[in-house]
């Protein structure tokens, strides 16, 4: 299998993709592609995996199966080793995982927009808008409410680390980049995810990237 991802500081939801196969416990082979160079745009227009994602990463190829965004892609790995590894095996929780991930894929666009993941940099003194600070809210009361319930049997979500730690985590990162205050369980919970050792192996390699986003780089002015 082969997995297509763009610069790991940036790329938010090639972070998702990764470690979904890493979750998986399947060998993969990963394939970087600057995001907005030169070999991005060709390979936007050359490469039919790509054509089929409409440009976007990430991207798997298995065979001749061809996946396109992270959620289908944890989906699809999920059917292939078993879905208990990536989601609860009791029902409410599972049901609570799966609606925790598919708002974090559709929803908090403002935030998302305003807080740009970006590993290597730490903002100050940033103020969000009105929209961003409820989206935080929520973000805050669910990761509260699934700790609280379900987070038991270890210091991830649902316990173990699964499917919603999987598309959290840029969130974490997102969260320590700009400063945002936190509580106590939410500070131990996310240096959970940021201490995981799949996800200091990516933060290491976003470290030693070369490549730099300017757009991504400058302090954001909000408020």
């Amino acid at each position: 299998m082969k997995l297509i991802i763009g610069n790991k500081n940036y790329s938010s939801w090639s972070l998702r993709a990764w470690l979904a196969a890493k979750q998986s416990g399947l060998a993969f082979e990963e394939i970087i592609v600057p995001l907005y160079g030169e070999s991005w745009e060709a390979r936007k227009h050359d490469d039919s995996g790509l054509q089929a994602s409409s440009g976007k990463v990430p991207l798997l190829w298995d065979g001749e199966t061809v996946v396109w965004d992270s959620l289908a892609i944890l989906d699809y790995f999920a059917d292939k080793v078993g879905r208990e590894r990536f989601w609860p095996k009791d029902d409410t929780a599972r049901g609570m995982a799966r609606s925790m991930v598919a708002e974090m894929h559709s929803g908090y666009h403002t935030m998302r927009s305003e807080f740009p993941m970006n590993i290597r940099k730490r903002f100050e003194g940033v103020q969000p808008s009105a929209t961003t600070r409820e989206e935080v809210v929520r973000i805050l009361g669910l990761w509260a409410e699934a700790r609280a319930r379900f987070g038991s049997g270890g210091p991830f979500l649902f316990g173990t680390f699964g499917a919603a730690d999987i598309f959290y985590a840029p969130v974490v990162s997102r969260f320590i980049s700009y400063g945002v205050p936190l509580p106590g369980f939410a500070s131990a919970y996310m240096q959970a995810v940021w201490e995981h050792d799949w996800m200091q192996a990516w933060i290491e390699a976003s470290e030693n990237e070369e490549w730099v986003i300017e757009q991504y780089d400058s302090a954001p002015a909000l408020g």
